[in-house]
């Protein structure tokens, strides 16, 4: 509430309290509704949608390659494969992905249900090229079906895969007699594929559409010889983008359509890294901090050798080690962590997958799963004064609620908060994230660690300590190589300063590990 004083006339105040009259008595404290009541602090823009922070809570999650590519040991297929080629060795078992991907510690999946072939793997009404036409364990298979109600079962978030690119198609890349492109692909296959997902579930999470647009790997089905190449010149009209958008959004009010929905962007790269400054703006590793539009990081990575399981090769999984590395890197970068495990010909999570995702799920509860600033007394050298039902205090920084944070005044772009403990800690990690509902604001930050309070050391001296965004984790050895090596650091004070940023600062969660 902001205070002001209101003059009353005499005759007023003769009426309601009768006697002398002072200079005093001519004013009175009265109290005022304002546009701001709780000194919120204003918003730094571009800020993201709900669906876009539900998303980014997602964090890290799998991808499943699987279809016609597992069985014909192919990256890419021709699209030209017969549908009895699609022949699991036993039925597919979408839960056992999911409860794989659980032991990892990740947080929901995307299953690939078209690939760029054009091989469903649910009997779509679009095409006969599908699971329908398929034999024994693979006849009628309904992958979305079994993946959505296990995500639901399991608690996990979930969404489908589905190419735009179709090779085996005859609608796509058609082309009438003027040598002009029809719309028949877009309508009769693939918005009418998309609307068939949709149905398996209006709480998916993500929709994820490839950029592929034809090239050297387009084959043909039908009337089509694997020598016609084909392509397009304009995928958003082609596609009919906008029309997709808004008719799956509608049918899914919380998907992030990624690739043609402008929400979210690829990271630049599929080898399991953004860059350490990284803007939820912008584009590539390290995006731009003046563009205008929220468009956060998602990073798709590779666990094996390809995404699809290759039977008749060694498929060079990545050890657990290398893949907490790689969630340093993109978690702990303020992106998403999209990990392939394809399932194998029988249609399940091969045991060699199993293992490692067993011992890197234990890897981050054992690194990252005991915070000790729970522990801590935690302070700030500069807050935002509490009014109405704004309460900015540093100690929301600890209490584990996303929905609380701790600000720095108006005009204030600096800050010092400090952790202190009664005893000695062995300290790894600093997790910071930033209440991003009002905008990614800090530009510049370093961490030190002290034994007395006086004397402080500046720690992960080889880290570009800019952006934090959602998240940034940063290892105070400095290396995201051997982060866990060594004896850890001693300390009883931990300081944090924001050296920079856009706007006032705010942080929901300090986390030290």
């Amino acid at each position: 509430m902001k205070k002001i004083y209101t003059l009353f006339s005499a005759l007023c105040l003769a009426a309601a309290a009768p006697g002398t009259l002072s200079a005093q008595n001519n004013f009175k404290l009265v109290e005022e509704s304002v546009s701001n009541p709780d000194n919120t602090p204003a918003p730094v823009y571009p800020v993201p949608s709900e669906r876009q922070l539900k998303w980014n809570e997602t964090e890290f999650y799998a991808f499943f390659h699987y279809g016609m590519n597992t069985y014909t040991n192919e990256e890419w297929g021709s699209g030209m494969e017969r549908e009895t080629v699609f022949a699991p060795t036993q039925k597919p078992d979408p839960k056992q992905w999911l409860e794989v991907a659980q032991k990892a510690g990740m947080r929901g999946g995307i299953a690939v249900v078209k690939h760029h072939d054009g091989f469903c793997l649910w009997p779509t009404k679009t095409t006969e090229h599908c699971t329908r036409n398929s034999s024994g364990y693979g006849k009628n298979v309904d992958i979305p079906k079994e993946f959505a109600e296990a995500a639901r079962a399991l608690k996990m978030k979930y969404g489908f895969y589905i190419s735009p690119w179709d090779m085996s198609s005859p609608y796509w890349g058609k082309k009438d007699s003027n040598g002009n492109y029809t719309d028949e692909y877009a309508k009769l296959v693939f918005l009418p594929q998309c609307a068939e997902l949709a149905k398996y579930g209006d709480d998916q999470f993500e929709m994820w559409f490839d950029g592929a647009t034809g090239g050297e790997h387009a084959g043909g089905y039908g009337s089509y010889t694997s020598s016609q190449k084909r392509t397009i010149d304009n995928a958003q009209t082609y596609y009919d983008i906008p029309n997709l958008r808004d008719s799956i959004h509608n049918l899914l009010p919380n998907v992030i359509m990624w690739g043609v929905g402008g929400e979210a962007r690829w990271i630049g790269n599929e080898e399991g890294y953004s860059g350490q400054t990284c803007w939820s703006m912008g584009d590539a590793e390290s995006g731009n901090e003046d563009a205008w539009q929220w468009a956060a990081g998602e990073s798709d990575a590779k666990s094996t050798k390809g995404w699809f399981w290759d039977s008749r090769k060694n498929n060079e999984a990545k050890s657990a080690e290398r893949l907490f590395q790689m969630y340093l890197e993109t978690v702990g970068r303020n992106a998403t962590f999209l990990l392939n495990l394809p399932p194998n010909k029988a249609g399940v999570i091969d045991q060699s997958l199993v293992t490692i995702m067993e011992d890197l799920g234990n890897k981050l509860k054992t690194r990252l799963g005991t915070d000790l600033a729970k522990n801590a007394t935690i302070t700030a050298n500069t807050t935002r004064e509490a009014m109405g039902k704004g309460n900015y205090d540093a100690k929301n920084m600890t209490d584990g609620d996303k929905n609380t944070y701790w600000a720095a005044p108006d005009g204030q772009n600096t800050a010092e908060i400090t952790l202190e403990w009664s005893t000695p800690q062995t300290l790894r990690y600093v997790s910071l994230m930033e209440y991003i509902k009002l905008g990614q604001r800090v530009k510049k930050f370093k961490i030190e660690t002290s034994e007395d309070g006086v004397t402080y050391t500046k720690r992960a001296t080889q880290q570009t300590m800019t952006t934090v965004g959602y998240k940034r984790i940063i290892p105070l050895n400095g290396s995201t190589v051997s982060s866990y090596s060594g004896s850890g650091i001693k300390a009883k004070y931990l300081r944090i300063t924001i050296e920079d940023a856009k706007a006032c600062p705010l942080l929901h969660t300090v986390e030290v590990f």
